[in-house]
């Protein structure tokens, strides 16, 4: 559902910049705010499709797949430079971060395919599991880079996580990819 590496290089130049205490706020809000929008999504998502907004979860689904696989070919081609910098007031971070890093297309639709495939109970659990995964891995990812003294194992570290965005970047395609084929299949075939 997230991809806590890549978070991780979206993040360096904010954890270059701010300090531990300043990052940890940040991203805890970051993380809340995303928890909070998954959650009505896991809660309420095919209501807000059909109710409120009138449209197909399939048409969202297809929208988010294209995002996906948009995203994953940046990520593929352009590395961490494919990632927008953050910059401002360490109150607006947090927003900054949680969408549309943390919150897009993909994460809702799984949110909201998540809310349907589990009872009510279990769905928040898995929500709040998944958010906490999460945190803790970007957290771990972050103290492990900083105990790193010597320069060039620095650098190979960051290399190292550029490769694995990169490898990300083609599994995030194919579920993409997946996301539109089912979309259009259950759109057209039931």
């Amino acid at each position: 559902m997230l991809n806590p590496f890549a978070l991780f290089l979206y993040l360096k130049p904010l954890m270059r910049d701010l300090s531990d205490r300043e990052f940890f706020s940040v991203f805890l809000r970051a993380s809340l705010i995303s928890f909070c929008i998954y959650l009505v999504f896991v809660l309420f998502g095919n209501f807000i499709f059909a109710r409120v907004f009138r449209i197909s979860f399939e048409s969202f689904r297809i929208f988010g797949g294209i995002i996906l696989f948009s995203l994953a070919y940046m990520f593929i081609v352009r590395g961490r430079k494919a990632f927008i910098q953050t910059k401002g007031d360490l109150h607006d971070m947090a927003s900054e971060i949680a969408l549309p890093f943390m919150v897009g297309a993909g994460t809702i639709s799984l949110s909201i395919l998540l809310g349907e495939q589990l009872p009510m109970p279990y769905g928040v659990l898995a929500l709040t599991l998944i958010m906490i995964i999460n945190f803790i891995i970007v957290l771990g990812l972050k103290e492990m880079r900083s105990r790193i003294k010597v320069h060039k194992f620095r650098v190979a570290f960051d290399k190292n996580m550029e490769i694995l965005l990169r490898i990300n970047g083609f599994f995030v395609g194919a579920i993409g990819i997946d996301m539109i084929a089912n979309g259009i299949r259950n759109m057209f075939l039931l």
